[in-house]
């Protein structure tokens, strides 16, 4: 596939694996635009032309995608990033732009692992034991104010932007980006005290390490599921994104898509 090809894809990213997508579809000189959410104030830069912020909903996106004439959507968020999912379903489908979704394998226990699964953010809150912990939580920062309630907790963050303000009473900030290695976490942990770890299912090589730190320190983990997300095409390998782009350029041939 070259430039000369009429695709026009929408990558919607965040992740470790989007990043990886935005090289493969620059490398293969694909016409693409990478987007990011805008959580982050230093994103990491793309080998793309790049959007940051929200397009307004299912029907901005529509909007979006027949203006900018969007032929694909390649959606590489977060697992936990619901909301933007499951809007470029709906929106993919009311534009007719065929869509697919980048899903990488969730975390599965190993021997050794103590871990406690639980449906969302307040069942998290909920299994936290009744005596004072010390608690790592790595679920980002947009879900924080439910551990509020249990200010008995002493908790630790680690964050990619330092935080405006904190809704927990007794918390400290680790400024740092990922990927982190099962060493470094090994130490953080013991150098905090941690008695708990609590984070999302979100499967990947970049975050996986504070899981094994906690295996090797036979800490407890409360570890979220994945919400529920409409059906979808799916890959788990840049490559089967790249044939997929392929196929469809094969299919349609070049024939124009109205828009």
């Amino acid at each position: 596939m070259t430039s000369a090809s009429r695709e026009r894809i929408l990558l919607l990213g965040g992740t470790t694996e989007a990043s990886e997508l935005a090289q493969a579809l620059a490398n293969a000189h694909i016409d693409a635009i990478f987007s990011y959410a805008g959580r982050t104030l230093s994103p990491v830069a793309q080998p793309l032309p790049t959007r940051v912020g929200g397009f307004g909903g299912v029907a901005g996106l529509q909007a979006w995608l027949q203006a900018n004439c969007i032929t694909h959507v390649i959606d590489a968020t977060h697992p936990f990033a619901a909301q933007m999912s499951a809007n470029a379903v709906q929106a993919c489908t009311a534009a007719g732009v065929p869509l697919l979704a980048f899903e990488r394998a969730a975390w599965q226990a190993q021997a050794g692992d103590n871990w406690q699964y639980v449906a969302d953010i307040e069942a998290a809150v909920a299994a936290l034991p009744a005596e004072p912990a010390r608690v790592f939580l790595a679920i980002g920062k947009q879900h924080l104010l439910p551990f509020a309630r249990c200010p008995e907790h002493a908790y630790l963050l680690r964050l990619v932007d330092a935080p405006l303000d904190l809704p927990l009473r007794s918390a400290q900030v680790v400024i740092a980006r990922g990927p982190f290695t099962v060493d470094g976490d090994v130490a953080l942990l013991q150098a905090h005290g941690i008695t708990h770890v609590v984070a999302k299912n979100a499967g990947g090589s970049g975050a996986q390490a504070k899981l094994e730190a906690a295996r090797a320190l036979g800490l407890r983990v409360i570890l979220i599921n994945r919400p529920s997300l409409p059906a979808r095409n799916t890959a788990t390998t840049t490559a089967q994104v790249i044939a997929w782009l392929a196929q469809h350029q094969a299919v349609t041939g070049s024939t124009e898509r109205g828009v």
